[in-house]
Order: structure tokens, then sequence, then C-alpha cells
């Protein structure tokens, strides 16, 4: 009986480093505030990463996209929900993350008879009026990172997400002198497509300390938007309907993307 705790750790730690390896590889997503909302951003080769999640929340997800899919419909049901039984003015991300999918993600881990969720989400909320714009990074621990307003921290404009912590890291120091609320969709774009190709390189090259050279990042810019699809989309508050989720035409995007 002494052995018991032991061994539950060794395998939490166990599946820990199982997961983290399952979604080492994936491609990182960036969500910016620029001036007419937030913008999400990512390069993917196979299906689709962002989605709509309710009215003004949007979600991004690296992983196994079997558990992306099962969390994506949760956190629609739940918003859904929400928004029937109440109104659509009280649902809220912070709600959604802290009372319902973090507990939901946490109690799957723990549990070592059963599967883990094999995915890392990022969330943004697009603020009313004169409140900040949210976004939430919730592990498949159920432990989350906000961008601030908590405990005297400042809000940052931004969230990110990648495979790795080391890679995360790397772009939320990239962002934290680019990222502003006046950007233009388009320089938006472009920040985020930076900040995209940080994060890839330090996947690949294995977490650097410093952040890449602004040649090799133009390198890796380039030589990554000639194989992968551009997937974007906008939070926009300007939309004339509650729902703000507008997907941006990869022609759009990579129009944008060629004014550099």
């Amino acid at each position: 009986m002494i052995e018991e705790p032991y061994r539950w750790m060794e395998a939490i730690s166990n599946r820990r480093e199982y997961i983290e390896h399952q979604i080492a590889g994936g491609s990182p997503s960036a969500a910016l505030s620029y001036q007419d909302g937030i913008l999400l951003f990512t390069l993917s080769r196979e299906r689709q990463k962002l989605f709509e999640i309710y009215d003004r929340i949007a979600m991004g997800g690296i992983g196994h996209p079997g558990d992306i899919e099962r969390l994506r419909m949760a956190a629609i049901e739940l918003a859904s929900t929400e928004g029937f039984t109440r109104s659509s003015a009280d649902v809220s991300l912070r709600r959604l993350a802290s009372f319902s999918l973090s507990p939901a993600l946490k109690a799957a881990f723990e549990q070592i008879y059963g599967p883990p969720y094999l995915a890392r989400l990022l969330f943004a909320e697009l603020g009313r009026g004169k409140t900040p714009n949210l976004f939430v990074r919730m592990d498949y621990d159920g432990s989350f990172h906000t961008n601030g307003g908590a405990f005297g921290r400042s809000f940052e404009e931004f969230g990110v997400m990648s495979g790795t912590a080391g890679a995360t890291a790397l772009m939320e120091r990239f962002l934290r002198d680019r990222a502003n609320p006046s950007l233009t969709l388009e320089e938006a774009l472009r920040v985020a497509l930076d900040a995209w190709a940080v994060g890839h390189i330090a996947q690949r090259e294995g977490d650097l300390d410093e952040l890449p050279s602004e040649a090799l990042i133009a390198a890796e810019r380039n030589e990554q938007l000639t194989h992968a699809a551009v997937e974007a989309g906008v939070l926009d508050r300007t939309a004339s309907s509650p729902v703000t989720w507008r997907p941006l035409p990869e022609a759009e995007v990579r129009g944008l993307l060629e004014g550099r």
C-alpha cells in the first residue's frame, strides 16, 4: 500500500512524457489583437486547426484530431447551453475554461486507466466594449495560462500555442514587443506569420535560448509558405451580427502577406 502513491506519480510522469512527445511536432498557432478585433493564424498541411466556438469565442488546437474534435464539440455544447439557459452575454471564456473544460481535462489526465486527451488548445474571446480581449492556452492536464489581468499582471494582446514549452516561450517573447491592438489586419498577419516561424524554428532546433535572427525568420517564413496552407480567421468587432467569427480565404491572406 505504501508504494501505491509512488506508482501513481510514476504513471502520471510517464503519461505526461508520452503526451508531450505526441504533440511536440504540432504546428504553432498565434492569436493577437488588431484594430478591428482578434486575428487567429497558423499554417497547416492536412486539416483544419482553427474553429468558431460561440459568438465571440474561437479556438485553435494541436494534437490528435479526434481529441481536438471531442473538445471542440464539448466547448460548443457548453457555450450553447449557457447561452440558451441564461443569455449570450453570459457566455464567457473564463467560465468555460475554469469551471468546465479544465476539470474535465484534469480528470481524464489523472485517471491512469483511461485515455487522456492528446491535445493543447488556444482560445480567444473578443472583449465587449472596453473589456480587453482574452486569450487562454489550455493543456491536456487541465492547467491553463491567460494573457493576464489577475494578481497585478497587465494584459498582453496575444496568445500563442506550440508543441513545446520552449517554443511557446520564444513566441511570447517575440510578440511582447510587436503585438499591438492598433495594428491593421495586414500588419497583424505579418506579425503572426513571423511569430509562427519563430515557434516552428524553435521546435525543429530544440528550444532555443535566443530569438532567431530576422534573416532566419524570413527564410523559414518563405520556405514554409511554399509548402503549407495558410489558415486564418478573425473575431471582428465591426460585424453587423452577434456572430463575429469570419474565416479569411487563403488567397486574401496570401495577397496581404505578399505586400511585405
